[in-house]
């Protein structure tokens, strides 16, 4: 059997949106408390206990960075019991460290599962982003072109002026030739401070008001972009970008020659997939972890790139299990 084959996605869906519920509600007693490190360390361990309890062979091939700079869910980490299909997992136990220290929208809980074999191994450097929903012909907007032509190129497919399209970037100073190029055109930006892998998805989810992302950010949060993309439709490409010769062995070391290679969304994630994100702060794709006397609320995206299906899952769980 293959692969693919072996990999029951409907079965294993729910036990993914656990995993993601388990690092949310564990993260969220440091929502507001200043301590990065430990709002993330406390998602990672939560999250790597609940896979353990998963029946799978996965392998961790997006993760918390090489195994001698993470102590758990490391790149090469294998999780679950090993009775099971043997998977690749993409994670960012707290995508948003950031946004849970300070209180701040959009912090989530993500995690992507997908066959052995089906995910980019991108390493630990930056990557170029581009984005796009659903809806529109391949190759509308690419890497090649500018930011104002992307703008203007959009704007055409959408029968509509560069004036009412939306950029979501990352607040960066890298990203101020980028900004000042969009705005020129007339379109609007979103600025976010943390939290790209929200920001690609704003893209694909009605109702958020963003119609393209764009800008460099982390190349593990790229795949994991794209396999959320794989699940709501769109089309996203990426370019690994490096700046000086350790980051190009680091890409070298996980198999990559062709440096200088723009991946689509298919090519990064190359099979069908689940993925699951869980709220931890407010924000515009997922409300945060509620608490009210004695209880507490989660609620968790759980998508199927297979049957194209999106499920909204809310937990509500004794607060002193937590």
């Amino acid at each position: 059997m293959t692969a693919s084959a072996d990999f029951k996605d409907r079965m294993l869906s729910l036990g993914l949106a656990r995993v993601s519920e388990a690092a949310a509600l564990a993260s969220a007693k440091l929502i507001g408390r200043g301590d990065e490190k430990a709002a993330d360390q406390a998602a990672v361990n939560a999250m790597r206990e609940q896979l353990n309890l998963l029946d799978i062979a996965g392998v961790v091939v997006i993760g918390e960075g090489e195994r001698d700079e993470a102590p758990m869910l490391y790149i090469g980490e294998e999780v679950g019991t090993g009775n099971g299909p043997g998977v690749d997992i993409a994670l960012d136990p707290l995508e948003g460290t950031t946004l849970t220290a300070k209180d701040m929208p959009n912090a989530l809980t993500v995690i992507a599962m997908g066959p052995r074999g089906s995910m980019l191994h991108a390493p630990d450097v930056y990557m170029d982003k581009l984005a796009i929903g659903p809806g529109y012909s391949e190759g509308i907007v690419t890497l090649e072109m500018t930011p104002a032509q992307r703008v203007i190129a959009l704007a055409t497919a959408k029968g509509c002026t560069p004036q009412d399209i939306t950029v979501c970037i990352l607040e960066r100073p890298r990203h101020e030739e980028i900004i000042a190029q969009v705005r020129e055109t007339g379109a609007a930006i979103r600025l976010i401070t943390d939290g790209d892998v929200a920001g690609v998805m704003h893209c694909a989810e009605p109702g958020t008001g963003i119609d393209m992302y764009m800008g460099s950010g982390g190349a593990p949060e790229g795949v994991l972009a794209a396999a959320a993309l794989k699940c709501m439709g769109g089309q996203m490409y990426g370019r690994l970008l490096f700046r000086n010769d350790d980051e190009r062995g680091r890409a070298e070391k996980a198999g990559i020659t062709d440096l200088d290679r723009i991946y689509t969304r298919d090519e990064m994630v190359t099979q069908d997939v689940i993925f699951a994100a869980t709220g931890v702060t407010g924000g515009t794709l997922l409300p945060g972890v509620k608490r009210e006397p004695g209880w507490l609320t989660t609620e968790t995206l759980i998508m199927r790139s297979k049957s194209g299906s999106v499920r909204r899952i809310n937990y509500r769980t004794p607060a002193d299990q937590h």
